[in-house]
């Protein structure tokens, strides 16, 4: 049977840079497949994972819910037909939980081995709150604390303790089996995402839920796209993402700027700004993608 692994977590924890190192180090023996699965009109994530697996899926329009499922799982068919993997890696949307993406993929005959958390530890108590986030530890029987170089540990036995809170409340002991609970999840520490290969082969039990159920909550959840043409100066781009007032908890585009030589790729979480991965071959214009709530206001770039 071909093992999957869904990758969960909030906006901006790592789940992308989990994929690409830790997937790409603990797997390389087998064929494995990537399908993504994007909030908002710009693939970022695809594009960024096509430097790594030759065949990555996107799925757009927000989280694969009741409307999408039919298409997520005619997709996997045939990626499943045509390219015959050994392991089938779907990354959820940062606004979403994972719990359709999970019947989905039992539904097509793969064996769910891992739901695997990414927590963002430096910025976890600005999301923690959210309904989201709350269900996306729900349902995972993995749970990765990412960024653990970015903070100290006396923050980090902080972080793993408010997540073991939130399991123990929000673990719906309804929904597994008695089999199931004793040995419900593991966390991890993590830096960029590297995690040890034991997350890959079945560390955290098979997940088998035994019902179907659908938590969606992303409905106040916006995401505005960005555009415009020419280059802009470092110093302008900076500024620029430096004003984001709060309610923008994630951007992420492709910028040109003076005196680079490729458009780079641009990441801001909660505040947090990382710029300058090469984004080698892009032709298109700049823009950034803002995820979060109340963004009519935004002024562009």
């Amino acid at each position: 049977m071909i093992s999957s692994y869904v990758v969960t977590g909030y906006l901006g924890s790592g789940k992308t840079t989990l994929i690409i190192n830790s997937v790409k180090e603990h797997l390389n023996d087998r064929r494995v497949a990537v399908v993504v699965n994007e909030f908002g009109e710009v693939g970022l994530d695809g594009r960024i994972l096509k430097n790594a697996y030759s065949e990555v899926l996107e799925i757009e329009e927000g989280c694969i819910c009741c409307k999408l499922s039919q298409e997520f799982e005619r997709s996997v068919l045939g990626i499943i037909q045509d390219y015959k993997p050994e392991v089938i890696v779907v990354e959820s949307s940062g606004t979403s939980e994972p719990f359709p993406i999970i019947f989905s993929l039992r539904t097509v005959g793969t064996a769910v081995e891992g739901v695997i958390g990414v927590v963002d530890s430096k910025n976890f108590f600005k999301y923690k709150d959210e309904e989201t986030a709350k269900y996306q530890l729900a349902s995972s029987n993995v749970i990765v604390l990412n960024k653990a170089d970015l903070v100290d540990d006396e923050a980090m036995k902080k972080v793993e303790k408010e997540v073991r809170e939130i399991k123990e409340k929000y673990r719906l002991e309804n929904m597994f089996s008695q089999e199931e609970k004793k040995n419900l999840y593991r966390i991890y520490r993590a830096q960029r995402g590297m995690v040890p290969g034991e997350v890959f082969s079945g560390v955290g039990n098979p997940v088998e839920l035994r019902e179907s159920i659908h938590l969606h909550s992303h409905e106040d959840m916006g995401q505005r796209l960005v555009e415009f043409e020419g280059e802009r100066s470092y110093e302008e781009l900076m500024e620029f993402l430096k004003s984001l007032p709060e309610n923008v908890y994630r951007a992420k585009g492709i910028v040109r700027l003076r005196d680079y030589p490729y458009p780079v790729f641009v990441h801001y979480v909660f505040g947090d700004i990382d710029i300058g991965m090469p984004a080698e071959g892009y032709e298109g214009k700049s823009f950034l993608v803002l995820i979060g709530k109340g963004l009519q206001d935004i002024i562009s770039l």
